[in-house]
Order: structure tokens, then sequence, then C-alpha cells
């Protein structure tokens, strides 16, 4: 009898243990799915208020236009957006960001022309890029022929399909212009230093685009031209400082490439906005390529990427 009763009250045990264990794992999932949800609804919630946020910066890019006939760093679109208060009855948390000129930049698809052919200025202005940065000029051919039409490796630094079929994995070149600059880690010879040493530097835009001198790096200064020092560039940022070159074409016309002249300019089209947006514990990133018409000054949204460039 008393064997029985022991027997029953291990059992009554066991059951009350496994009937607890089983309570707290369904609570514990009933938790994660509760959290995951609101993750997800967080999430949404700020991909909305940072595309939203383009409508703002459209505004100021119009009025920017209509106000003034260049584009420089003194102007409002060129300052970060300072964290800005999220608040309403569905969404509390923060946004900021920045507005940066892409025309300010080296732009990669000028490396072809329209028939997909390398054009020779544009190339030489890529490598005197590089060797600014300090980086191997070799990447130079070895971009150019990413991007150019035919699978004829350019000498010495070329790399086509052959190459790269060879690589585990193994993938092909594009042959033809990019949208999207990261896709440059793939080109032979970019490594991660030199990846992100040239970033800042370059862009793709669609087409042939002129580099906008007034907001213009240094480094992309200098590629500018074979005679242009460091120095030299260094000065060039000083002197277009409070609103930009007084005359830019009698600052550059002894010094650029002379198949480069027509590429450059005061005005930009191209702007890049970057807007972060802080929900609880959810942070998101959107990036958002707009292009101003200068006849029309309408700004359109053409290319956006959430978490990456």
């Amino acid at each position: 009898m008393r064997y029985a009763r022991g027997v029953a009250l291990i059992t009554a045990l066991l059951i009350t243990a496994l009937t607890g264990s089983l309570a707290a794992n369904l609570a514990w999932d009933s938790a994660l799915d509760a959290r995951r949800t609101m993750v997800l609804l967080y999430r949404d919630q700020a991909i909305q208020v940072a595309v939203g946020s383009e409508g703002w910066v459209q505004t100021i890019l119009i009025d920017d236009l209509a106000g003034s006939t260049n584009d420089h760093l003194d102007e409002i679109w060129a300052s970060d957006i300072p964290p800005l208060p999220i608040d309403s009855e569905a969404v509390q948390g923060l946004i900021w960001g920045q507005l940066e000129d892409l025309q300010g930049r080296f732009n990669i698809n000028n490396l072809i022309d329209p028939a997909g052919d390398v054009d020779q200025a544009a190339f030489e202005q890529f490598e005197r890029l590089l060797a600014a940065l300090g980086l191997n000029e070799r990447l130079a051919g070895a971009t150019a022929d990413w991007l150019d039409a035919d699978q004829q490796e350019s000498i010495p630094d070329g790399a086509e399909d052959p190459l790269y079929s060879g690589f585990t994995p193994a993938y092909r070149t594009a042959d033809q212009r990019i949208s999207n600059i990261t896709e440059l880690a793939a080109v032979d010879g970019m490594d991660l230093f030199s990846f992100e040493t040239l970033l800042p530097h370059i862009t793709a835009l669609p087409g042939r685009t002129a580099i906008n001198v007034n907001t213009a790096s240094a480094a992309v200064l200098q590629s500018l031209g074979p005679n242009i020092t460091l120095g030299d560039a260094e000065g060039l940022v000083i002197l277009r400082e409070d609103g930009g070159f007084l005359d830019y074409a009698d600052v550059f016309a002894p010094l650029v490439d002379p198949g480069l002249v027509q590429w450059i300019g005061e005005n930009s089209t191209y702007f890049q906005l970057k807007a972060v947006v802080q929900i609880d514990t959810v942070r998101v990133s959107l990036f958002t390529v707009l292009h101003r018409n200068g006849q029309t000054g309408t700004v359109t949204p053409i290319l956006r990427s959430l978490g990456t460039i």
C-alpha cells in the first residue's frame, strides 16, 4: 500500500513538473512570437518613415534649384539632418541622415562610351584617382573590362570571363554599365581595403555625368588632370569655400585634361539621401538616389536600397 502511494506521489510530481515545463516553454515561445511581430511591425514603420523623408528632401532640392545658380557645400541640402523625434500615436523614435551630391564623385560608368567601348580620358582619370588614393592602378583595367561590351582583355591589366569563370563560385563580367557601385567588389583585385578606400569617391550613375568641382573631394579634383598635385587639390578645396568657385572655368582651364574639360561643372542633378530611422531597438538605413531635372525642377527617386548603398 505504501509502495502504491509512493508511485502515485512520484507520478503526480512528474506530471506537475512536465506541465510546468510545458507551460514555461509555451510562455517563452509566445513571448518570442510577440517580440518578432513587434520587430517586424517596427521595421515596416521605420521603412515607411524613411521613405516619407524623401518628400521633405525633394522640397529642399526643388527650392535650392529655384534659388541658386550652382550647387556647393554651403547650401542647406549639404547639411547633415540632425536627430529629429518621430512622435505620433503609432510611432515613437528618431530619424537622422544626410544628403550628398553624387556628382562630386567619379561616375564609374564614365569609363565606357555609348557604344560600350572604353573612354580613354575617363580611364586615365580613374587611374589618377587610384594613384591619388594610394591604390593599385591596375584596378582601372580590370574595372574597364568589367564594364565594356567585348570579351577582349585589355593589356596588361584586363580581366574578362575566362578569368572569373575559374573562380569558386564562378561568375561573369557585367559587360554593361552598372546600377549599384557595390558590384565593383566582384572585380578582380578589388579587396576590401581598396573598395572601402574608393567608396567615398566613386558612384554609379546612369550614362555619362560631369564632375561638380564645387563638391568633389580633393582626390577627385586631383584626378582631373595629370599635373594636379595633392597640394593643388587641397588649395582648390580652400578656394571654393564660401559659395563655390566664382569662375570655375577660368580656374580649371589650365589644369584639366583636355578630354575632360566638357565633363566638369558647378551644378548637379544626382543626389543620394541616407535616412536612418530608430524605433525601439530596430534601426533601418535607407539609401535613395534622387534625380533632379534641371529643366522642370522635379525630383524623382530612381534607386532605393535598404541597409547598404
